[in-house]
């Protein structure tokens, strides 16, 4: 009987107990909700959020979600196999170190900035944590424990320092996530310089020994690694089987992680996938470096002012006035033959604006007649003086190139690389199709193409970025006459973007942007850029030689110059000779006496 009272006395302790115990579990529970809770509001309040995402296994924040109205999303496989459209604000929430395995690479790095939060239910050491985070590029990273109502203690990840982690405490409000990048205490950048000046300029200092750089892109890198208290790390290239990488190498060495920002610009034009090309740092156009056309020589001159249609008007004029002449002197049509008309005395020289002899008593018409005369000799000398003094002055050039197929039709050929070819040919560009290939003179190297395009050669044609163009027109300044002019009607895009390239993962890539947008905000870009060729000279790139094409001034005009007025008047002493000759053997009576007998 005993025995029966112990076991039912022992069954009612032991109920009694789990009773206590589950109670107890469910007040620490509701403990720890509430005190996860309080961060969560405290998180929004710092960085507002309208999502959660939830990694792993049932735990203690999914019993939460109860008390927040967010919307959630759980992930218990800890991964996803499409790629997340997030429009809103993320807060990222882990059952565990371990419960997070997301493997779409879209999503991964949509989300590597976001912050998360990390339940630890076993015994895991924060150091290990921060590092299993740390290899995967992601940093905003806070746990809390199992006893978090208790100790009000938080760990949170903190980069470039030893350890990995700080010890924080809840209600003395101390930072849980700090940008880790604001301060890189020393630690390096991966780059590699493309060295196109004027944008990234290359040279080593004689003082410290070191590699450094200058340009507009150069100082926009140099200016960046300083604010995150960086150094740059110049990757030697000859290991990596290239001497002097272009931008193609750099983009490849970029998508292998071998480079954290490469000191170069990528074109919309080339790249199509712009994973490892984000926010842009140009935009300019593409268009045609065209040499100025050469000035007219002063032997065609009198060709350029003696136009057609006004010699036209002018021998108009000249019967019109031989007409009025000879009918108001006698009114009558008799006088009037083909011969008094064309070699009319008084009108010819009238409208050369010479002395002709005025007919005794003359009528009113015929000084009406006269008066004209003299008026139009006045604007006709006059108008061809003034062009005859200004075209000697300044003489005009020659015909300008208008459009592409105007290409095919000139002297000139268009040098460009076998790169730019490659991209235009890919591209199916409508104006590149409309130059034969006759007239392209193509590079494999580009370097030669770009000697020969920076010695100002003005017998080809250079495709030439804008920006490039503004290093350019800031060196023929120096020049006496400018030898090349940007044609904005021959562009092959006008619409064009240049971007760093970035590593995909880079943690810092929005630092970065920001800090290129503020290089255009306070207009140092544009500074940089006017002060290109001055830092190009100072390192021995470029020169203040005058390297137009010069035009041999003569203190006098040349027999040569006045060719075409000297073989015009040696074949009108010709034609007079040979008329002269004519009426002194009488051909005129001869032809008529023949005529009258032969009818």
């Amino acid at each position: 009987m005993a025995l029966g009272w112990s076991v039912i006395i022992l069954g009612f302790i032991g109920q009694l107990s789990a009773q206590i115990l589950n109670y107890t579990q469910s007040r620490d529970l509701e403990l720890l909700e509430g005190s996860l809770f309080r961060v969560l509001s405290r998180l929004n309040l710092e960085e507002e959020y309208n999502t959660l995402l939830i990694y792993g296994k049932e735990c203690v924040f999914h019993s939460l979600l109860r008390k927040l109205e967010i919307s959630a999303v759980t992930v218990p496989s800890g991964s996803t196999d499409y790629d997340w459209s997030f429009s809103t604000a993320i807060l990222i929430l882990s059952c565990g170190y371990d419960a997070e395995n997301e493997e779409n690479s879209y999503t991964l790095m949509k989300l590597q900035r976001t912050r998360r939060l990390i339940y630890l239910e076993d015994n895991s050491e924060p150091e290990s944590v921060c590092m299993r985070y740390s290899l995967k590029e992601q940093h905003n990273i806070a746990m809390v424990k199992s006893d978090f109502d208790q100790s009000d203690t938080f760990y949170s990840c903190r980069l470039f320092q030893t350890p990995n982690y700080v010890e924080g405490h809840f209600f003395k409000d101390q930072p849980i996530y700090i940008e880790n990048f604001q301060n890189m205490r020393g630690a390096t950048i991966r780059t590699v310089a493309d060295s196109l000046v004027p944008r990234t300029i290359l040279y080593r200092d004689e003082k410290s020994g070191e590699t450094k750089m200058m340009g507009y892109l150069g100082h926009m890198i140099n200016t960046y690694a300083q604010k995150l208290n960086a150094k740059l790390h110049f990757i030697d290239t000859s290991k990596l089987g290239a001497k002097k990488p272009s931008v193609l190498d750099i983009m490849n060495w970029v998508n292998e992680d071998i480079v954290d920002i490469g000191t170069a610009l990528a074109s919309s034009l080339q790249f199509k996938n712009m994973d490892s090309v984000w926010y842009p740092y140009l935009l300019t156009g593409y268009c045609l470096m065209v040499p100025v056309p050469a000035k007219m020589p002063y032997n065609l001159v009198y060709s350029m002012i003696v136009d057609p249609l006004v010699l036209s008007i002018i021998f108009v004029m000249l019967c019109l006035f031989s007409v009025l002449i000879i009918y108001t002197q006698h009114l009558s049509w008799k006088n009037l033959t083909l011969a008094n008309i064309l070699l009319n005395d008084k009108s010819l020289r009238g409208l050369l604006g010479q002395s002709f002899p005025f007919p005794p008593n003359p009528s009113k018409h015929l000084k009406l007649i006269i008066f004209v005369l003299c008026f139009a000799s006045v604007m006709i000398t006059t108008m061809y003086e003034a062009y005859l003094q200004s075209y000697f002055t300044q003489p005009p050039s020659e015909p300008y190139i208008r459009s592409f197929r105007d290409i095919g039709n000139s002297s000139l050929k268009m040098a460009i690389s076998r790169l730019e070819v490659n991209v235009l040919t890919s591209l199916n560009n409508s104006h590149f199709r409309e130059i034969s290939e006759d007239h392209l003179l193509i590079f494999d190297d580009l370097s030669e193409y770009l000697v020969l395009r920076d010695s100002f050669n003005t017998s080809f044609i250079f495709p030439v970025s804008v920006d490039r163009w503004n290093g350019y027109e800031e060196q023929q300044k120096l020049f006496a006459e400018p030898a090349f002019y940007l044609a904005t009607n021959l562009c092959f895009n006008q619409f064009m973007l240049f971007s760093p390239p970035l590593r995909r993962y880079l943690p810092h890539r929005h630092l970065f942007e920001d800090h290129m947008m503020r290089q255009h905000e306070f207009g140092l870009v544009t500074f940089w850029k006017s002060q290109s060729f001055i830092e190009m000279v100072r390192l021995g790139l470029a020169s203040m030689e005058d390297l137009s094409r010069k035009r041999n001034e003569e203190v006098s005009l040349l027999l040569d110059d006045i060719s075409w007025i000297l073989k015009l008047y040696l074949g009108a002493m010709f034609i007079s000779s040979f008329c002269f000759i004519l009426e002194i053997l009488r051909c005129g009576e001869r032809c008529k006496r023949l005529w009258r007998c032969r009818w």
